[in-house]
């Protein structure tokens, strides 16, 4: 589509609409310099990936439903009832049952809790294991109202970028444009996260964007160190807090 000679655009909302594939507005977008243009596309692009989303939940609500009805239908015809109570006989008493489960306090990266002389001594020096995964939980609870991030591991689960960007727009969510990504440009989303944590977080571009697109999967030490420092910067400026040590 082709701007009018006079200057004003030749798009209307109409057609932006009747899109629904998010690569066409996407070079829609990238072929056009006109302002007007580019909000009403942008806007076209965020509409598209709400009624996505809003599919994709109402597609996952019914597998659910069938899921659940499909289990029933199996309790009902293996004696499910017997099942049941034999389970319940079998259950233990959860009153003096330590709990598997870190309290919130543990959940967070490097806190230091106080206790028992034992217990300060395991939280003063906690081992290597037990900070990654710290870290890793972490990462999971500031993303995870973000659609597209499901973080399980230091490496495949950065691979296109969206999580790294999902986490630096968690603390400057006016720094861009989530909604808007586009997860086959791994290169402009690695680009834009780095570039907006060195900004404004001033944390140092430890990872290179053309060498992640190179590899099949991050290595998940680089990208450990990466969010190590970029947890670290914030701190620094005050946008996480820790509890000190007594």
């Amino acid at each position: 589509m082709e701007s009018k000679t006079d200057g004003k655009s030749s798009l209307t909302s109409e057609e932006l609409a009747a899109i629904e594939d998010e690569d066409v507005l996407n070079k829609m977008l990238d072929n056009t310099s006109d302002f007007e243009e580019r909000r009403m596309i942008r806007s076209a692009l965020r509409d598209l990936l709400k009624k996505k989303k809003e599919k994709r939940e109402q597609e996952r609500g019914l597998r659910q439903q069938n899921l659940r009805q499909q289990g029933l239908s199996k309790a009902g015809t293996t004696g499910g009832t017997v099942s049941i109570g034999r389970a319940s006989m079998n259950q233990q008493p959860p009153i003096n049952k330590p709990s598997s489960q870190p309290s919130p306090s543990a959940a967070t990266p490097f806190n230091r809790t106080g206790g028992s002389k034992a217990s300060s001594a395991a939280a003063a020096a906690p081992n290597a294991k037990n900070v990654k995964q710290m870290l890793l939980d972490w990462c999971r609870a500031k993303t995870e109202p973000y659609e597209g991030v499901d973080i399980q591991n230091f490496s495949s689960s950065w691979k296109d970028g969206i999580a790294f960007c999902a986490l630096v727009h968690r603390f400057f969510p006016d720094a861009f444009e989530y909604s808007i990504l586009n997860p086959n440009k791994p290169k402009e989303n690695f680009q834009l996260a780095f570039n907006t944590a060195e900004r404004l977080a001033g944390c140092p571009p430890l990872l290179d964007a053309d060498d992640l697109v190179r590899m099949n999967e991050p290595d998940w030490k680089c990208v450990y160190t990466y969010i190590q420092e970029f947890y670290r910067c914030l701190v620094e400026k005050g946008l996480v807090k820790t509890k000190k040590r007594p």
